[in-house]
């Protein structure tokens, strides 16, 4: 196991340097009180494992640990901190990643142990299966895909990391500045510790999707962050283009869109509540709206009057609030008699309209029912 340390205090560097020699298969490939030197020898050297102390001049550890993941995302970094474990936690840092001053030679036999159990796993990860494909799905419940046809919920260390994936997911491909990310999650942080925030989640993050290779990547610009992914199926793209390869529809693409139509099986990112997620969100309802009307209005105009009722109905149960399909239906009943069916179509839409908007249905709609009655009872 290849090491370098990094400390700005000369003492701690040497004692942990002789505790660590005293352990096997421990080679000192250096140490460097000076933070910048220390990562300018680490890019160069073939190193497995960093000692970094998180209290550095110059530069917080943590972002000297970002920089340096950047280019070298499969080494291991074991953050040293002076801090207690409590104050620790603050830090968000991962416990399998950090040691506290005074080093305790037990506590680092076990942080070599662990070290050591990450690298044997990685070097057994078969490469050929790094090529192969994956499925990220973010329709209704998010899970990952960890192995052939198994799949499980992304954990993550902090909220913020998750959400901060997210966000860089949802812009995947595009550069977001540093300075919208802190905006968007930490506005109300203080400038001199916000950056360390930033650059926490960022290495949970990355610490989160290691074992998933080389599919996940986060470019650092100056600006910055990018993150690009390959063999990754994300099931929102792949619906999209699907359905999109289908429109303007013909007689000969109705059944295939209808199938696709039934594969949007909940909202995008249904299980969050940010903000910022609601533009795309509605922009794929939207998508599937257009379609879904299309395909109604085709059986429609075709005579075909049960599947015109199966699709405005499944409007109806997909976006509870869509008026239209509701009037839709209503002419429809009305054209094959069922005056009953009117009725019970108009009466779920004011239910529906009180209990979620608290008012009653569009002006338009209102009309309408009442002429359709005044035209019923003269007949």
């Amino acid at each position: 196991m290849k090491v370098i340390l990094v400390d700005d205090e000369r003492l701690a560097l040497d004692y942990l340097e002789r505790q660590l020699m005293k352990l096997d298969h421990i080679e000192m490939l250096g140490k460097y009180t000076n933070p910048i030197v220390g990562k300018e020898e680490i890019l160069k050297q073939d190193v497995d494992v960093i000692f970094l102390d998180i209290s550095l001049p110059e530069i917080n550890g943590i972002e000297l640990a970002e920089q340096i993941l950047e280019r070298k995302p499969d080494i291991h970094i074991v953050f040293v901190t002076a801090y207690n474990e409590h104050a620790v936690k603050a830090f968000e840092l991962n416990a399998l990643d950090y040691i506290v001053k005074p080093i305790i030679a037990e506590r680092l036999i076990k942080t070599i142990e662990r070290v050591r159990k990450r690298m044997e796993s990685s070097s057994k990860q078969d490469t050929s299966l790094k090529e192969e494909h994956i499925r990220l799905n973010v329709l209704k419940q998010v899970t990952i895909e960890t192995s052939p046809g198994q799949y499980s919920i992304m954990q993550w260390r902090t909220s913020k990391a998750q959400e901060l994936f997210f966000y860089l997911l949802q812009h995947r491909g595009q550069l977001v500045r540093k300075s919208a990310l802190i905006e968007l999650l930490w506005p109300e942080y203080e400038m001199d510790k916000v950056y360390s925030q930033l650059y926490t989640a960022v290495y949970h993050i990355r610490k989160t999707l290691e074992p998933f290779g080389d599919r996940f990547q986060i470019a650092n610009a100056t600006e910055g962050y990018i993150l690009n992914i390959q063999n990754v199926i994300l099931d929102v793209e792949e619906w999209e283009s699907r359905l999109m390869s289908l429109l303007p529809l013909t007689s000969g693409r109705i059944d295939p869109c209808s199938e696709v139509l039934k594969q949007y099986t909940g909202h995008y990112l249904q299980e969050f509540d940010y903000w910022w997620v609601e533009s795309e969100r509605q922009r794929l309802k939207e998508l599937w709206l257009e379609a879904s009307y299309a395909i109604a209005k085709w059986y429609e105009n075709e005579g075909l009057f049960d599947q015109a009722i199966n699709s405005y109905n499944a409007i109806c149960k997909q976006h509870p609030l869509e008026e239209e399909a509701y009037l839709a239906l209503m002419k429809i009943y009305d054209s094959l008699n069922n005056h009953h069916l009117v009725h019970r179509q108009y009466e779920m839409l004011t239910e529906v309209c009180l209990e979620e908007l608290n008012e009653a249905p569009s002006y338009h709609i209102i009309e309408w029912f009442k002429q359709w009655k005044e035209n019923t009872v003269h007949l």
